[in-house]
């Protein structure tokens, strides 16, 4: 048997293939490189009993201990929040909760408006662009550099290398990128070591040095996955949602004439079209039970919130955009204590890009067809390489 995940039509459209793995069973072994097998969930239910389940680990040093992987990938990335258990996560996620607060998300409003507005000053009516390259792309990067204190020239390298990460079946550039990434952030917070500034990495070096919480490789560590996880979902949130909208003429009219109702249509768009594929690696500490599948200890599961979010049993006719559809409880952002800790941001930056979009250019419209278009070549993450429109 294939890995269907491994099919090059998946990266194009994965909701077909979701669909039939999920009609066979919502949860399901998978075969993987080396023998080694792996545990897909697809249905909604499990999916969220999943992201809770304590007998679901995240820490991938203890999974790997022992173990010949072959790859070079940098400690700060292997061993990042994101692959940690409590308690050890649980410390690290306090130090940067704050920075993404709903209400810290609303004092950055009127920069990230700021923002927007100088990227879509650059369109002119009747040219045709790219909106992932000169908007989704460049907003949250901007923000997030901004936020952690990054010099303005260094932020294409920072997308550049944020880009290699993901590069599905190609190790080597994902450990190249790691180190750069990382070595990059060391420099920086030795930097901002000498010369403090307001900045989130400037608080966080505070939190190691005056109360000696951090390490220097957590710090490091917590410094890469803000700058990457800070902006990736953002831009594919931008990017899905624009293209969902342009194929949908009758929901793009009644954002056109209700802009604000942009602010709860977000989610809804992050449902259909999630910018999280599927979740970063778990593994069982013991037996599990999910769903009417049995999984042996020590079998690693990967959770797909993009088959989740288009269960039918939890949201009625899935593969459709409805704007009015209570969407409460999708699961794009993940759930449980590994919920994405920047969704408010990604949620606003959303949300003020599409609005600005859909007012200030009405006549909005593909320059492309939708089938013609290029997506990105990762099963984490969900987004398009380009995204050409006509204004």
């Amino acid at each position: 048997m294939s890995n269907p995940l491994q099919d090059p039509g998946f990266f194009r459209n994965p909701y077909p293939t979701f669909a039939a793995l999920r009609s066979a069973s919502p949860v399901q072994k998978l075969p993987g490189g080396g023998g080694r097998s792996s545990y897909l969930v697809t249905g909604y239910a499990e999916a969220k009993e999943a992201f809770t389940d304590p007998r679901l680990s995240k820490d991938t040093a203890r999974f790997f201990a022992g173990k010949e992987t072959g790859r070079n990938l940098h400690p700060a990335v292997s061993q990042s929040m994101l692959a940690t258990d409590p308690p050890r996560h649980t410390r690290l996620r306090s130090l940067v909760t704050k920075a993404f607060t709903p209400g810290a998300v609303a004092r950055m409003r009127p920069y990230i408006e700021s923002v927007v507005g100088e990227l879509l000053d650059e369109w002119a009516p009747g040219e045709q662009t790219d909106a992932i390259q000169k908007l989704a792309v460049p907003l949250p990067v901007t923000v997030i550099c901004h936020m952690l204190g990054v010099p303005v020239a260094d932020r294409t390298s920072m997308h550049i290398w944020s880009n290699e990460l993901f590069a599905a079946g190609r190790p080597e550039r994902i450990d190249s990128a790691s180190h750069a990434v990382a070595d990059y952030m060391a420099d920086l917070i030795a930097a901002k070591r000498r010369t403090p500034d307001d900045s989130l990495l400037t608080g966080l070096i505070r939190a190691r040095d005056g109360e000696d919480r951090l390490s220097e490789d957590e710090l490091v560590s917590l410094a890469v996955l803000i700058l990457v996880a800070g902006h990736e979902t953002t831009t594919n949130l931008i990017g899905n949602g624009l293209l969902a909208l342009l194929k949908a003429p009758d929901s793009l009219h009644r954002l056109r004439e209700e802009p604000g109702l942009v602010e709860t249509a977000i989610d809804e768009l992050l449902r259909l079209d999630s910018p999280v594929s599927t979740a970063t690696f778990r593994f069982t500490t013991e037996t599990t039970r999910l769903g009417d599948t049995e999984i042996p200890a020590g079998s690693p599961v990967l959770i797909a919130p993009g088959a989740a979010n288009r269960d039918p049993a939890r949201f009625p006719e899935p593969d459709r955009l409805a704007l009015d559809r209570d969407t409460g409880g999708h699961l794009a952002f993940g759930h449980g204590i590994h919920r994405c800790l920047g969704a408010p941001l990604a949620r606003a930056e959303g949300g003020i890009a599409l609005r600005a979009l859909v007012t200030r250019f009405p006549q909005l419209r593909l320059a492309v067809p939708a089938e013609e278009l290029e997506w990105r070549h990762t099963r984490l993450m969900r987004g398009l390489v380009a995204l050409p429109i006509l204004l």
